[in-house]
C-alpha cells in the first residue's frame, strides 16, 4: 500500500493529549465477524507504553461464535492450548479521532504471535496477504462498499427485550430515492455522515431504500485495506451513534421477508503509473487484465461464497426478483447478475452483488482479489455477458445455504492454493459452529407452525 497521511498524526495526538482534548485511545481489530474488538486506554498510558510495544489480547477472540462462546475445532486457540494471548500491533496509518465519543481517538491493530509471526487467520492479515500477491503483479486494488441498514425507533435494549419482534421502523413504506422519506430521520443520517467525515472518511451520499426504515450511506472508494478498515469503523460507529440517539440499526442480511440489506462491493485495479488497469480497447472498453480478473471471479464465485455470505441468514437474501443475485453470471450494468460491470475509462470497475450487510469486508475483498489473481495467473477466458434476466437464464446458482457454501469452500483447490490450509480450515470451522447452533435451535417459525396444529 502506498504511503499516505493518516487522519491523525502521532505528534498531533501527543499535543491533543497534553492539552486534555484527547483522554482515551481505542486500539481494536476486526474479528471473524468483522466486528471491532479491543481495548480502551488512558491516552497518556497509550503514548508511553502501547504506541511502541502494542498490547495483548486473548487469542480466543478469533475462535468464538457470534455470541462470544468458546467453541471447539479451532487449531489456533482452545482449552488444550490454554487460551493464551496474541499481540495487537498498532497500525499508525489508521489513527483518527472518533467524534461520536468525546475525547477519543482510535486506531486499528494487526495481530501477531509472540514471536512476531502474523496470525494468518486474522481477517486483516488474510487481506494483506492477497494484496501483497496482487502487488507482485504490479497492481493495487481500489474498493468501495455500499452498506445498507434498517433503522428502528426502538432502542437496542427495547429490541432485545422484545425478542426483536414488533419493532417500529423509522419509515412506514418504501422510500427508495425519496427525499421526503429520508428527511424523516435526516438528523440521525446527518450526524452519522458528519461524524464519519470527522473520523477521516469521505462521505459521498445518502439515500433511502426499499424496506421500511432502510437507508444507505456511501463513502468514496479508496485502497482496499483502507476501505475495509473504514467499513468496520463505520459499522461500529453507526451503531454507537444510533444508541446515543435512542434508536437501533441492523445490518443483518435479511431482517424480514422484504428486501434484505446488501453490501455491494466495487473493485478496480490501478497499475504502477496510477492508471486504471481494467480499462482498455477490448469489448466493452475492458483490458485483457480485466477480462481475466472477471473470469476468475466467475470461476471462484461459488467456492468463495462463504467469504461473501458468512452467516445462515445471509442466504435468505438470494431470491429471484429481489435485486439480490441467484446466478453466477456477469453483465454490463445488469443488476440481475452476481457480477455487474459499470463505469467506463478511468471509472471502469466491477461490482460483486453477493455480499449482504453482515459481510466481513476484509474477508470479502480478500476473496475478490484472490479470485481475480486466479483468473490472471490462469489466463482465464471471460464468457459472454448476460444481456437479459439472469434470474431465469441457465446459469449455475449461487449457494442457497451456508452448509452448501461451507462444503464448496472446504473442498476448493482454488481456496486452498490462495489462502492456505490453515485459513480454509479456520473458516470452515466457523461455518460448522454456526450450523450446529442453528440445527439445535427451536425457531419461532417452528413454534407457530407446530404448537397447536401438529
Amino acid at each position: 500500500m502506498a504511503d499516505r497521511t493518516p487522519p491523525l498524526g502521532v505528534e498531533e495526538l501527543r499535543a491533543l493529549v497534553a492539552s486534555g482534548e484527547i483522554d482515551t485511545v481505542v486500539l481494536a481489530f476486526p474479528d471473524m465477524q468483522g466486528r471491532l474488538q479491543g481495548k480502551r486506554f488512558a491516552a497518556p498510558f497509550f503514548l508511553d507504553e502501547v504506541l511502541e510495544h502494542g498490547t495483548e489480547g486473548c487469542n480466543y477472540l478469533l475462535a468464538v461464535d457470534a455470541e462470544m462462546n468458546t467453541v471447539d475445532g479451532y487449531a489456533m486457540s482452545s482449552w488444550e492450548r490454554g487460551y493464551g494471548d496474541f499481540a495487537m500491533r498498532p497500525d499508525l496509518s489508521t489513527l483518527r479521532r472518533v467524534p461520536w465519543h468525546e475525547g477519543t481517538a482510535l486506531l486499528i491493530a494487526d495481530l501477531e504471535w509472540n514471536d512476531g509471526s502474523p496470525v494468518v487467520a486474522a481477517p486483516r492479515q488474510i487481506l494483506r496477504r492477497q494484496l501483497d500477491r496482487l502487488a507482485e503483479h504490479g497492481y493495487t486494488a481500489h474498493v468501495g462498499t455500499e452498506l445498507e441498514f434498517i433503522v428502528f425507533k426502538d432502542t437496542y435494549e427495547q429490541a432485545w427485550d422484545a425478542g426483536y419482534q414488533g419493532l417500529t421502523p423509522a419509515n412506514q413504506y418504501n422510500i427508495d430515492y425519496s427525499v421526503l422519506g429520508t428527511s424523516r430521520i435526516e438528523p440521525l443520517l446527518r450526524r452519522i455522515r458528519n461524524e464519519m467525515a470527522g473520523a477521516g472518511l469521505t462521505v459521498e451520499s445518502a439515500k433511502g431504500e426499499c424496506n421500511p426504515g432502510q437507508h444507505e450511506i456511501v463513502f468514496r472508494y479508496d485502497e482496499a485495506l483502507v476501505t475495509c478498515d473504514q467499513h468496520a469503523l463505520y459499522k461500529t460507529g453507526t451503531k454507537e451513534i444510533a444508541a446515543q440517539e435512542g434508536v437501533s440499526i441492523t445490518f443483518m442480511a435479511k431482517y424480514n421477508e422484504r428486501e434484505g440489506n446488501s453490501c455491494h462491493i466495487h473493485l478496480s485495479l490501478q497499475d504502477a503509473d496510477g492508471n486504471n488497469a481494467m480499462a482498455g480497447d477490448g469489448p466493452g472498453g475492458m483490458s485483457p487484465v480485466m477480462r481475466h480478473f472477471l473470469a476468475g471471479q466467475l470461476v471462484a464465485l461459488r467456492d468463495f461464497s462463504l467469504l461473501y455470505a458468512p452467516n445462515i441468514n445471509s442466504y435468505k437474501r438470494f431470491q429471484p426478483g429481489s435485486f439480490a443475485p441467484t446466478a453466477a453470471a456477469w453483465g454490463h450494468d445488469n443488476r440481475t447478475c452476481s457480477l455487474r460491470v459499470v463505469g467506463h475509462g478511468r471509472s471502469l470497475r466491477f461490482e460483486n452483488r453477493l455480499p449482504g450487510g453482515d459481510v466481513n469486508p476484509h474477508l470479502a475483498v480478500a476473496g475478490l482479489v484472490a479470485a481475480g489473481l486466479y483468473g490472471i495467473e490462469q489466463q482465464l477466458e471471460l464468457p459472454d455477458a448476460c444481456t437479459g434476466n439472469a434470474y431465469t437464464a441457465d446459469y449455475e446458482h449461487v449457494p442457497t445455504t451456508l452448509r452448501e457454501a461451507a462444503e464448496l469452500w472446504e473442498n476448493s483447490p482454488v481456496a486452498k492454493a490462495a489462502f492456505g490450509d490453515e485459513v480454509v480450515a479456520h473458516y470452515r470451522n466457523m461455518a460448522r459452529v454456526e450450523l450446529d447452533a442453528f440445527d439445535s435451535a427451536v425457531t419461532d417459525w417452528e413454534l407457530r407452525r407446530s404448537f397447536e396444529r401438529m
